[in-house]
């Protein structure tokens, strides 16, 4: 937990002291030029929050069906640094779940995690409010493709059942002991801006997660709980908002 705090402190403190000195010094002026000659600025900084849900895909579960879908929160950072290409760093909250897609196993688990990442966010249309002498107005709506990498911390736990854990479960014995564990994360995903003010915009954001661990779920074939030794991996819908308290 501490790496990841660091992680996405370090990342906005970066960010902001760049602003800061965009915003007052001549780095608000300086100008610099796209492969078509035209002018642009850098930045402003946006924060982001968000919420949504988390889906699982992994030993138990290979679809929709058997998910246990838990809930995501999020918080970040955002920077332009060319038109159309913004860099991004975001710390994570989620759960998820999930009930066996095979009935004779019969198994189940719940984890609780958290990431930090650092992403490359790229727009799929021009917005002309990025350049420094804009042709058109703002564009309404910036459909993006993005992809980064981090660090995972990951806790789950697993028991025997069909429905989501309660007091009353008991969780098997878990297959390593020093849960939350440490791993890699590899996000890709797609999203769509929705400019609501120069300072305002709100996004609607899927990705999924590629991992370095098969023990998301606290299952793998260490135990004999699974014969498989694909990774696990998981997915995020999340609803965001997007300010800028410099906006230009």
């Amino acid at each position: 937990m501490k790496r990841l705090v660091l992680l996405s402190s370090l990342t906005a403190s970066v960010l902001l002291a760049h602003t800061a000195t965009a915003q007052d010094g001549p780095e608000r002026r300086r100008r610099y030029y796209s492969s078509q000659a035209r002018a642009y600025y850098r930045g402003p900084v946006r924060f982001t929050v968000g919420g949504g849900a988390a889906f699982y895909n992994g030993d138990l579960a290979g679809n929709l069906s058997n998910n246990l879908p838990g809930p995501s929160a999020s918080l970040g950072v955002l920077y332009l640094l060319r038109p159309r290409l913004v860099v991004g760093g975001e710390a994570t909250y989620f759960q998820i779940g999930a009930k066996d897609q095979l009935p004779e196993r019969g198994l189940a688990f719940q984890g609780r995690n958290v990431t930090g990442v650092t992403f490359l966010r790229y727009e799929l249309l021009r917005d002309e409010s990025q350049f420094a002498t804009p042709k058109r107005p703002p564009s309404l709506i910036k459909p993006y493709v993005k992809a980064g990498a981090g660090f995972l911390l990951y806790s789950p736990k697993a028991y025997r059942g069909t429905l989501r854990p309660d007091d009353r479960t008991n969780y098997l014995e878990p297959e390593r002991n020093d849960y939350p564990a440490l791993g890699l994360v590899a996000p890709v995903g797609f999203g769509v801006v929705f400019r609501l003010t120069p300072q305002l915009n709100a996004t609607a954001e899927a990705s999924y997660y590629f991992t370095t661990t098969d023990q998301l779920d606290d299952i793998s074939p260490a135990s004999g709980r699974s014969s498989s030794s694909l990774n696990d991996g998981y997915g995020l819908a999340e609803i965001k908002l997007e300010y800028a308290p410099w906006g230009r």
